[in-house]
């Protein structure tokens, strides 16, 4: 049974320091604070939503801020996402380019792929970003920090991972997953689930001599794709255990339910669920700006601030 997944839902890294991420994100790339809370597996960690006003499914960077906890930095090769690339309008490359280079952020153009320009950046903690220019992305866009509605990114694009070897990876992705082929190049093939457009791709890179890749600071650590019920996400889960596939128990997230397991090219996959989003512990016009904890861990919500670096954002 293919399982439908409606697209990328998000985008998980880990960074190194949370003041230069915030001020990366929000103030360079214009993209809105949804969600801070902490990393459920790791309280002493902050985990940052980024996304567009709501924070909805495929528009959605978060991160992990490991600065002075003894995390190596990250090593980027097969097995991974290597690249997270962010739709913005297709006449706006040139603003960004400006806007980077006046904030000392290296922008190169890269090759034009599947017929959509674009630039590359790295982000403080060496994280591998491109903005694609593209005319086919309808999403509102969050617009602040500078950023007008003519320029501002309107979610993920896309993402890169890097395999091996490509035919068990794809057989997966298209029998299990509900992906399709929509586009291939010489060692890249690009997959799409739930609709041909920014948002729903996964570009699969092959590369047989690539090193192992190591999580760490400056790494993806996992991609997310959209689901849209939780029983699709239980079928799915009983589906995957049935083929050999090892699966994670459902994890409580707050804010979805998911399920973890790894492609056979060894990147970690997550399938969250679209409810029940980031207003149900926040008012709309107030994301981001308190600390909102799992009820689990409110009891030692005092011990938890005092561990956390104080960081500031508009």
């Amino acid at each position: 049974m293919i399982h439908p997944i409606l697209g990328l839902h998000h985008v998980t890294a880990t960074v190194d320091d949370a003041q230069a991420d915030l001020d990366f994100c929000v103030d360079r790339l214009g993209m809105r604070l949804v969600k801070k809370t902490v990393n459920f597996d790791n309280h002493n960690v902050y985990h940052f939503y980024y996304g567009t006003e709501r924070g909805l499914p495929g528009t959605i960077w978060t991160t992990f801020p490991y600065k002075d906890k003894g995390v190596r930095m990250g090593v980027k090769g097969a097995g991974q996402v290597v690249t997270t690339s962010f739709s913005v309008p297709a006449a706006s490359l040139g603003f960004w380019q400006r806007r980077l280079a006046e904030a000392g952020v290296n922008a190169r153009d890269i090759e034009t792929r599947f017929g959509e320009d674009a630039i590359r950046i790295d982000d403080p903690s060496g994280l591998w970003f491109e903005l694609v220019a593209t005319d086919r992305d309808a999403r509102t866009p969050w617009t602040g920090s500078g950023v007008g509605a003519n320029e501002a990114i309107r979610g993920l694009h896309s993402v890169t991972m890097v395999v091996r070897s490509l035919k068990q990876t794809l057989e997966l992705m298209t029998q299990f997953l509900g992906y399709t082929v929509a586009g291939e190049a010489e060692n890249r093939t690009r997959v799409a689930a739930g609709g041909d457009a920014p948002g729903h791709y996964i570009d699969i890179e092959v590369d047989p001599d690539a090193v192992p890749a190591v999580n760490g600071l400056g790494t993806v650590h996992h991609v997310a794709m959209a689901i849209s019920t939780g029983d699709e996400q239980r079928r799915l889960r009983e589906e995957l255990l049935s083929i050999g596939v090892r699966v994670t128990d459902i994890r409580d997230r707050c804010y979805f339910e998911s399920i973890y397991f790894r492609e056979p090219g060894g990147v970690l996959f997550e399938v969250a669920t679209i409810q029940p989003g980031f207003t149900s512990d926040e008012d709309l016009s107030a994301l981001g700006r308190g600390l909102k904890l799992p009820p689990w861990e409110e009891p030692y919500r005092a011990a938890i601030e005092a561990a956390l670096p104080r960081v500031e954002y508009r």
